[in-house]
């Protein structure tokens, strides 16, 4: 009680002065007032130095012999400075009743206006606080993959939502209660203002609780020409960062209402698949004599084959009776069969494809190109470069191959093969 009657001493001191000079009341009270504002104006301004120069300061050289990089990501995002701003609103706060203690309306509206700053001043720290935990949480491996952006947002707006019922509530005189209540009364129009970012904000969590997408996943999104590694998930956006390095911005709803291909089950299976046909003309298939199967035999890859499917063949042939005047008759060995098992044998020799996974070689439907001869296997190495190394090597082997088995690939004559044509029928 001692120390407020020596502010309070201190602080009518000019006016008694004043007025003992023979000055008017009112203008020694204004003018009291005046170098007052004027002293404690002056003591904030010399607080906020020493917290900004010394007290931060030391902060940073204790940050800096610690070990974890938390407290470093703090002082990036001004924790310090906003938790030191509450000395001065203290002596704010104390000292301002007693200067106004002659204008309750302006002390009122001082009141007011301290409450609103100190709540948008914890916003901030909260704010702060987030930031650096994320900031932080991006250097952990274990979250590299993880929207840290689309959960900080996420928190922000509900930190915000508080702050703003509690705003109200001191702007209107009604209890945080009484505005949740009117806000559920305006819900059509805040959905109506807000659709976006509610949608976006539904999306986000439906994106982290169901694993759709993770930072790092490839993605192809045609819809929006997206096809490259998602580099940022926040509340409203996917951004995506295209292999020609370009970026595309993605709504983050889009990707659960549309659809898109994520290339994570690729990235994270064994091998990357390899699907591709080549296409035989349907003219050029036939079955083979003994001496072209002979001649096939000096190909190592299916000389055991033949030898054995050979026997097999000739065993059912004699024990049948089939007259073989006529290749026709009886079983026989076409050439798009041998080269199939060829293929079939090259995928299982070559070093870059994964074994334990699918290697097939089918027909597919015959077409107006021809006959379709689809590959289907498995790489070892997924990494792009590589995989279409892998992938053209396999293709131009076999397309190099198929004039040894007889076979002609399909292709659309070109005008070189008209003219050449023409050349020749004239």
């Amino acid at each position: 009680m001692d120390i407020e009657e020596g502010l309070i001493d201190l602080i009518c001191f000019f006016e008694e002065l004043f007025i003992d000079y023979g000055m008017n009341p009112v203008i020694a009270q204004y003018l009291n007032l005046f170098i007052n504002l004027l002293a404690i104006t002056l003591l904030v301004i010399g607080i906020n130095y020493i917290i900004k120069h010394f007290i931060i300061e030391g902060f940073k050289l204790f940050t800096n012999k610690t070990k974890t990089t938390f407290d470093d990501f703090l002082i990036k995002s001004n924790f310090p400075r906003y938790v030191g701003r509450f000395l001065p609103i203290l002596l704010v706060y104390k000292t301002f009743p007693l200067i106004f203690a002659d204008f309750p309306e302006t002390l009122r509206v001082f009141h007011f206006v301290l409450k609103i700053y100190v709540i948008i001043l914890l916003i901030w720290i909260f704010r702060s606080i987030l930031r650096s935990t994320r900031n932080y949480l991006k250097t952990r491996e274990e979250f590299n993959d993880k929207p840290l952006e689309s959960f900080s947002q996420i928190i922000m707006i509900f930190i915000w939502i508080v702050g703003f019922m509690f705003i109200f509530s001191e702007i209107t005189g009604k209890s945080v209660v009484g505005f949740a209540i009117s806000l559920g009364a305006a819900s059509a129009v805040i959905l109506l203002i807000f659709k976006d970012t509610i949608l976006g904000l539904v999306a986000s969590i439906q994106v982290s609780v169901n694993d759709i997408v993770r930072i790092g996943d490839w993605i192809s999104f045609e819809k929006f020409g997206a096809d490259g590694t998602v580099t940022e998930i926040n509340l409203a956006t996917v951004r995506v960062q295209n292999w020609d390095n370009t970026y595309t911005t993605i709504p983050t709803y889009s990707l659960i209402s549309d659809s898109f291909q994520n290339w994570r089950g690729m990235q994270e299976s064994p091998g990357r698949r390899i699907k591709r046909s080549v296409y035989i003309k349907q003219n050029s298939v036939k079955f083979l004599s003994p001496e072209k199967i002979n001649e096939l035999k000096k190909i190592k890859l299916i000389a055991p084959y033949l030898e054995n499917r050979q026997v097999e063949i000739d065993k059912f042939n004699e024990a049948n009776n089939i007259d073989k005047g006529l290749l026709i008759n009886g079983r026989n060995q076409t050439n798009l069969g041998i080269f199939r098992k060829y293929a079939d044998s090259y995928l299982h020799e070559h070093s870059a494809i994964h074994k334990e996974m699918y290697i097939i070689v089918r027909h597919l439907a015959p077409t107006a190109n021809g006959i379709p001869l689809e590959i289907l296997c498995f790489s070892r190495d997924k990494r792009w470069e590589n995989f279409e190394y892998i992938s053209a090597d396999i293709f131009d082997h076999l397309i190099a191959a198929i004039p040894y088995f007889d076979l002609k690939l399909f292709e659309s004559p070109s005008g070189d093969d008209i003219r050449d044509f023409l050349e020749k029928n004239t």
